[in-house]
């Protein structure tokens, strides 16, 4: 390979190490101002603004007023204690919030001492050099030392929607993209000080609209909230009216009201999103919308390229084959016969010079290992003066070599699909057969191939046309990417789950038959680029239901294929990594961008990114998505079965003339295991084990639906029934009202504990019972216990509640109660599972169009 001279590519040895340190702590990270960002403060400013805090709040000022000051104070030291709860719940989330933006802030490519090294945007330092590739966003304002064919889309800054052609000593704009051509730079300013940064422009001040459940869940809550402030005010109303004593009545609407407050349905949502963001970047793939984890589990086709997602994207030169029909199988231990050292050659001079493609590198690595030292040597005056990227009507790359012995002469070769090559060459029809079928048995071996052709000329200019230039044909070389050992399993695991896999590739046809094949991808037809660009949409509808592989696809193209898989009532997954890319994933339900060789213009238009670019992680992500939204089900369930006995409980006094059994000092140490075990308990369990032997969820279905809110209520009630019986039986035996309000209270605590444990999974097994691999519930279960058992051995405890300490036989009555309460559940549950099935079937049956975009 000659020693390259192009312009601008001087010998950068970019910072060192301890410069890089210097100029960050003096200047700081390369980020604008996060807005959305909350302090410790704002948090507790949110907290304190919370209804069920300033329910505590009045409850304690009743107490106060009625002389009852340990009551007034425990309840302000659980209002303190809850406000601390809230604002680590939260701090948490925001940590790890910021830890996902920043693995999701555009990655930068830069020399460092003497060495490329592709960094984290906000690590860019002002003089760092920084290397410009199509597809990439500027990461900081830059003066540019060379460029090679670089268009700038500069409408971030201009509104102007043309690409600007940049040229050497020209500055580029941080927040910019490179549409086109390469560059290198030297930063000049970063942060605030550059141009985006002074102007305004913050992009993270850009808000959307609330997903979908968010919305759903608010509007729950604002349903019940007003509901709970209407039967407050009433009960406290009658209460007032019939028995006398305000302040009593007040305290008694207060428990009411904080008993039909649902103020876990949001924490739950915001926590679980959060959370589950967390969980699926451990699986190597960034959430870039939260919206996303919700529809994950309704994808029904999940539309793959080949290259480096279901293979290993490491390439290597396998097969050479010569216009006379010479092959070779390529062993990397020996050098290549000498008939066969021009084509790889000429295949190394159309590559890029500092190379990052596949092909490339793997042309770079077999010419280093292949070609004889003394084939390499003499050529050092061969300079690149001019490369041509990939065109829609020209499949290939081709660099201009200028001879600096000679200025006069050039030396064009150039690389691609074997079409294109041929067209190029304009091949006699005999000649073009001849290569068609090696390529035809080259692909079918799973073997990517690309034609390569030479030319000589005088001159060449930029706006010089390749058909016009004489190409010898030089023959074809075959690469070989093979199939990632994964692959085939989490194609199977899709297909389990209801979701079809589609193979778009810009490979040829019989490479990927035989990819998909090894893959496990089944399809009565294949669709070529030609073939689609000939049909309309009705044709296409017609043949998108048995077709699982599409060939010689454009990236224009997948654009189509998406809206028409959409228009077939699919929910759609897509990958890619290009700029062309960009839109097909934005029109996709979920866009999966490539984490390492993915463009950032393709990373911004995704709603997931995978930071390994490994097909079995996209499948790692549905399961989770799955799983978190299932866990957040049955939180939901758990939430509103729960309320109902509590609720029960507060006004059952009101019913049969009693005192108040539950007052808002027992709710706030009921939601002391309400709170947790949402939080914690249910977010951390694991999923079924059929969770991917299921259909997919349908998109519209709602997470409250009907069925189950009446499971829940009905699991509440039937938990608040058998209560109602025992506190009948024991005010009807004569009972004090201490001793009734200790069974009452530790009744509900059962009640609790058996509705996590009957709600946490959908099986009805036994099995599903004993399995304790969550430690948040046993470290719940182990708190309740040590609590509960401190407070009836501490009289002053029992004093404060207003309890009586109970007999051993009334403990075992109400354990015997838990239990009873359990079975019954668990007995129930086959059947109300198979309603909510139903239930489920019958939306997913239902017609609908899913041209929402995540």
């Amino acid at each position: 390979m000659p020693v390259v001279t192009a312009p601008g590519d001087h010998v950068q040895m970019g910072l060192s190490g301890e410069q890089v340190r210097e100029r960050y702590l003096r200047d700081g990270p390369n980020e604008l101002p996060h807005h959305d960002e909350r302090s410790i403060l704002r948090i507790i400013g949110e907290v304190l603004r919370e209804p069920m805090l300033a329910l505590l709040l009045a409850a304690g000022l009743a107490y106060l007023l009625l002389g009852d000051r340990i009551e007034a104070i425990l309840l302000l030291c659980f209002a303190t204690f809850s406000v601390a709860i809230s604002v680590i719940q939260e701090t948490r989330s925001e940590r790890v919030l910021a830890a996902l933006r920043d693995l999701s802030s555009p990655r930068a490519l830069v020399i460092r001492d003497g060495a490329r090294q592709r960094i984290p945007g906000r690590e860019v330092v002002v003089g760092d050099i920084i290397i410009l590739e199509q597809g990439d966003r500027v990461a900081a304002d830059a003066m540019l030392l060379s460029a090679t064919e670089l268009e700038i889309d500069e409408s971030l800054l201009t509104g102007e929607s043309f690409p600007v052609h940049k040229e050497s000593e020209a500055e580029v704009f941080s927040g910019t993209l490179v549409v086109r051509g390469s560059g290198v730079g030297r930063v000049v300013a970063i942060g605030g000080q550059a141009q985006l940064g002074q102007i305004g422009g913050h992009l993270a001040g850009i808000k959307s609209d609330a997903p979908r459940l968010r919305r759903e869940t608010g509007l729950i809550v604002k349903l019940a909230g007003i509901g709970g402030i209407l039967v407050a005010a009433s009960v406290t109303l009658l209460y007032g009216l019939f028995r006398g004593g305000w302040l009593d009545a007040v305290l008694a609407g207060i428990a009411i009201g904080m008993t039909m407050l649902p103020e876990e349905f949001p924490v739950v949502l915001v926590t679980f999103m959060a959370m589950g963001a967390w969980r699926i970047s451990k699986a190597n793939v960034l959430t870039r919308r939260s919206a996303a984890i919700e529809t994950l589990g309704s994808i029904t086709i999940l539309c793959t390229d080949k290259t480096g997602t279901l293979t290993e994207n490491q390439m290597a030169v396998a097969s050479l084959w010569l216009p006379d029909g010479q092959r070779l199988r390529v062993d990397r231990s020996e050098n290549i016969p000498e008939a066969f050292q021009p084509l790889l050659k000429a295949g190394l001079w159309a590559s890029e010079v500092n190379p990052a493609d596949p092909m490339d590198i793997a042309i770079h690595s077999a010419a280093s290992t292949l070609l004889p030292e003394e084939t390499r040597a003499g050529e050092d005056h061969w300079q690149l003066d001019q490369h041509f990227g990939i065109r829609p009507d020209l499949l290939a790359t081709t660099n201009i070599w200028r001879d600096g012995s000679s200025d006069e002469s050039r030396l064009l070769a150039t690389k691609g699909a074997p079409e294109a090559i041929e067209q190029l060459c304009r091949l006699p029809d005999p000649e073009r057969q001849k290569m068609l079928q090696a390529v035809e048995d080259m692909a079918a071996k799973g073997i990517r191939v690309l034609g390569v052709a030479t030319a000589r000329t005088k001159s060449v200019d930029q706006h010089s046309d390749l058909f016009d230039c004489r190409f010898a044909f030089a023959g074809l070389i075959g690469l070989a990417d093979p199939l990632r050992a994964s692959a085939p399993d989490a194609i199977s695991q899709c297909h389990n789950a209801g979701i079809r896999v589609v193979m778009i590739t810009g490979d040829h046809a019989a490479t990927a038959r035989s990819i998909s094949a090894d893959a496990g991808i089944e399809s009565a037809n294949l669709i070529s680029g030609d073939e689609l660009s000939e049909m309309d949409d009705e044709e296409l509808g017609k043949k998108l239901g048995s077709t699982n592989i599409f060939a010689r696809i454009m990236p224009e193209q997948k654009l189509r294929l998406v809206q028409a898989l959409k228009d077939d009532g699919e929910v759609v997954a897509m990958t890619g990594d290009g700029v062309n890319d960009a839109p097909s994933l934005k029109a996709a339900h979920v866009g999966i961008a490539m984490g390492r060789r993915g463009t950032d213009v393709a990373r911004e238009a995704s709603s997931l990114v995978l930071l390994d670019d490994e097909f079995s992680a996209i499948v790692s992500a549905i399961r989770l998505g799955r799983r978190i939204y299932d866990n957040i089900r049955k939180a939901m369930e758990f939430i509103f079965a729960a309320h109902v006995p509590i609720a029960g409980l507060a006004l059952l006094p009101l019913m049969f003339g009693l005192p108040m059994l539950i007052g808002p000092i027992h709710i706030v140490l009921l939601e002391m295991v309400i709170d947790p075990a949402c939080a914690l308990v249910f977010e951390a369990e694991e999923e079924d084990e059929k969770i991917m032997h299921r259909p997919p969820r349908h998109p519209e279905a709602r997470l409250f639906s009907l069925p189950m809110v009446i499971w829940s209520i009905f699991q509440g009630g039937l938990a608040l029934g058998v209560l109602t019986v025992g506190v009948v039986i024991a005010v009807q035996q004569g009972m004090p009202v201490p001793e009734l309000r200790a069974l009452a209270f530790l009744g509900l605590i059962a009640s609790l504990l058996a509705l996590i444990l009957a709600n946490r999974s959908s099986s009805a097994s036994l099995r599903s019972l004993l399995d304790y691999r969550n430690k948040a519930l046993l470290a719940i279960f182990f708190a309740v216990a040590v609590i509960m058992m401190g407070i009836y051995l501490f009289e002053p405890a029992r004093s404060i509640l207003g309890f009586a300490k109970l007999s051993v036989f009334e403990i075992l009555a109400v354990i015997g109660y838990g239990l009873l309460l359990l079975a019954l559940l668990q007995i129930l549950k086959p059947t109300a599972n198979r309603i909510l099935r139903e239930a489920g079937s019958s939306d997913r049956k239902r017609s609908f169009r899913r041209g929402s975009r995540v």
